[in-house]
């Protein structure tokens, strides 16, 4: 690919993050085609038009139908509210483009395959925004678990917190509809899921448990509304390698900021991960005389790729964005057909089947297994 034309549909968060990916790529990797910000797409005519001269994008509309239709686009990035992805992406792939998604893939499981049914179809590249596995410091877990540092891994612990929910008097907002999906569960619970089948392999049969720290929130304009989502989902884990596990998501949990965090236990050692120190890891290695042993902390350093391509030196660290940039550089060459790092839309649907799988036992009250 000589050059490469980009929608974007949705500005909010996420949707900066990945125009400030875009225009990162090639300044970062120096190996990609000519980026160009063609077309931009928000719910409003005036909002499209700001975002689209703050973020550097050639053209914009109110009508997001009108990015995958458009013959200069090549690729579209959707970072939309959850219950829009299954159409916005089909739509894309259809059109012949490819697909940049935000996770989850959809908040009901039969539209994760109608995506994943139209990726096969297109031939198309379809790779969802799950940016944590990008992170030189994973990158690097995943070759010591691959080489057999730690030995045979037996059990796992993994957490995902944020307080951005914690507070009772927070007004009522998309997330807490049903419509945006379960909760905490497909928010949050697909990004440690999704180092989980990264490092560890796919999860085979869960046991979930999920609650609502608060039932009801005010609106903006007075009075008060259900809440519909869970905030709070704990989970038993069986995966397929045959190791055990457990995973703990909350949105209500104060004090923590953006927190993503890893136990891996093995035969021989352990390694401990926390996103909130997402530059370090702890690895703890069974050798020489119990007097002699405990866990030794590995900052990122340029002999972790692809720090190197941002930083020369150890120990300054990578930020979010960061990973957005590397996810962005692994889908231009997913988009090339060359090997990429990346979650695709195949793998996607088995993270979502999973979380259904979590759901359907909280319903149930007994483990549940989950569906190949």
């Amino acid at each position: 690919m000589e050059s490469v034309g980009v929608g974007l549909i949705g500005t909010g968060y996420m949707g900066k993050c990945h125009a400030l990916a875009w225009n990162a790529v090639n300044p970062v990797f120096g190996d990609c085609p000519d980026i160009r910000l063609v077309h931009l797409a928000e719910v409003s005519e005036d909002l499209a038009a700001a975002k689209a001269r703050e973020l550097g994008f050639e053209k914009s509309t109110a009508a997001w139908r009108a990015v995958v239709e458009d013959p200069q686009v090549d690729v579209v990035s959707i970072t939309t509210p959850n219950a829009f992805h299954a159409e916005m992406a089909i739509a894309a792939l259809e059109g012949g483009k490819h697909v940049w998604c935000e996770k989850p893939m959809a908040p009901a499981v039969a539209d994760a395959v109608r995506m994943r049914d139209a990726a096969v179809k297109s031939g198309r590249a379809a790779v969802l925004g799950y940016n944590y596995i990008q992170n030189p410091v994973m990158r690097h877990i995943g070759a010591l678990l691959e080489a057999g540092e730690i030995g045979a891994v037996h059990h796992v612990r993994f957490e995902m917190d944020e307080d951005f929910m914690a507070d009772p008097k927070a007004h009522f907002f998309w997330k807490s509809e049903a419509a945006s999906g379960y909760g905490a569960l497909d928010d949050f619970a697909v990004h440690p899921l999704s180092l989980i089948h990264t490092l560890l392999g796919p999860v085979s049969s869960v046991m979930a448990d999920m609650a609502k720290p608060y039932d009801r929130r005010p609106l903006s304009d007075g009075g008060h509304r259900p809440v519909e989502t869970f905030d709070v989902a704990s989970v038993l884990l069986r995966l397929e390698s045959g190791a055990a596990g457990t995973l703990c998501v909350s949105r209500s949990a104060w004090g923590r900021k953006g927190r993503v965090a890893m136990q891996i236990f093995g035969s021989e050692g352990a390694i401990l991960f926390d996103q909130e120190r997402m530059n370090e890891f702890q690895l703890y290695r069974n050798q020489g005389h119990s007097a002699n042993q405990g866990f030794s902390t590995i900052l990122a350093s340029p002999d972790h790729p692809p720090y190197d391509r941002f930083l020369p030196a150890p120990g300054h660290g990578l930020g979010f964005n960061d990973q957005k940039v590397i996810e962005c550089r692994q889908l231009l060459s997913a988009m090339s057909g060359d090997p990429a790092h990346v979650i695709d839309f195949e793998e996607g649907l088995a993270i979502e089947r999973t979380i259904h799988a979590m759901a359907r036992s909280f319903e149930e009250g007994r483990w549940a297994d989950v569906p190949r």
